[in-house]
C-alpha cells in the first residue's frame, strides 16, 4: 500500500472508533441496559451497508466503500459495562479504551481483503452525470460593466425607497 492508505486508515480508525465509543456509551447511559452498544453498533452497520450499496448503485465497484466491522467492539463495550456491574465510569474509561483498541484490528482484517484504494480510485472514476444533471458554471461577474445589469441593480436598489415613498404617499 502507500502512505495515503496508512493515513486513511487512521483517521478513520480514529474517528470511527469515537464515533462508536461516544455514541454506544451515550446510548447504554441514557438506558441502562447492557446490550445497547451492540444494538446500537447494528444500527451503524445497516446505515455503512446502505450507503456502500448507494455508491454501488452509482456505478462503482463493491469494494468501493469498505463497510466497518462495528460489531464485536460494541460487544466488547457492552461486556465491560456488564462486568463492572454497571459501573458508568468503568464503561466509559475501560468500554472506551477496548473499543478504540480493538475497532482498528477488526477493521484491518476487514482491509487486507480489499484492492489497493488508490489503484480503486484511478481506475473508476466517477461515473459522468446524463445532460440533465449537469451542473452549469456560474457566470459570475460576467455581465459586471452590461447596460443590463446596471439598470436591474439600480431598479433593485431604488425598489426600497420608491416603494416606501409610494406607501408615504398613499396615506395622505
Amino acid at each position: 500500500y502507500t502512505d495515503w492508505m496508512w493515513t486513511s486508515f487512521v483517521v478513520f480508525s480514529v474517528s470511527q472508533s469515537t464515533m462508536l465509543a461516544v455514541g454506544a456509551v451515550y446510548y447504554m447511559l441514557f438506558t441502562g441496559v447492557p446490550g445497547t452498544a451492540t444494538y446500537y453498533a447494528t444500527i451503524m452497520a445497516i446505515y455503512t451497508w446502505v450507503a456502500k450499496g448507494a455508491w454501488f448503485a452509482l456505478g462503482y465497484p463493491y469494494d468501493f466503500v469498505v463497510v466497518p466491522v462495528w460489531i464485536p467492539s460494541a460487544m466488547l463495550l457492552d461486556l465491560t459495562y456488564w462486568a463492572a456491574r454497571r459501573n458508568k465510569h468503568a464503561a466509559i474509561i475501560i468500554g472506551g479504551t477496548l473499543v478504540g483498541l480493538s475497532f482498528p484490528l477488526f477493521n484491518m482484517v476487514n482491509l487486507l481483503l480489499v484492492r489497493d484504494p488508490l489503484e480503486v480510485a484511478f481506475k473508476y472514476p466517477r461515473p459522468t452525470l446524463p445532460a440533465y444533471m449537469t451542473p452549469i458554471e456560474p457566470q459570475v461577474g460576467k455581465f459586471y460593466n452590461s447596460p443590463v445589469a446596471l439598470g436591474s441593480g439600480a431598479g433593485a436598489v431604488l425598489t426600497v425607497p420608491i416603494t416606501a415613498l409610494g406607501a408615504k404617499l398613499n396615506t395622505w
